[in-house]
């Protein structure tokens, strides 16, 4: 079976619509949003700073957000659990997507 998921989708281009169509509900995808802003913000005080503390808290806010989103709002699995580097790869283009007024904050 987890062979199956893996060749689900051919390339990010295949899986990026899938992406979208399990961000639909727009408290989900502003709590993306903060998420990956306040995970930026982290990076940039581990810049800053150098302590490596502040990678640990990118990485919880920008999941700890999304995943509030799917579990509290949009009702299913992030799809981080089956599509771990798409799902990352998507959860930046739907950010950039949302700055430039693609997707509806």
């Amino acid at each position: 079976m987890a062979q199956a998921h893996a060749r689900e989708f051919e390339n990010f281009a295949a899986f990026y619509p899938y992406y979208l169509s399990e961000h639909q509900n727009r408290t989900c995808r502003r709590l993306h949003f903060a998420g990956s802003t306040v995970a930026l913000l982290c990076l940039l005080a581990l810049v800053l700073t150098g302590n490596a503390w502040w990678l640990l808290g990118a990485a919880v806010a920008g999941y700890a957000f999304a995943w509030v989103g799917h579990f509290g709002f949009e009702k299913n699995r992030p799809a981080t659990f089956r599509h771990p580097f798409y799902s990352l790869m998507g959860d930046w283009v739907m950010y950039a997507d949302i700055w430039r007024g693609r997707i509806p904050f």
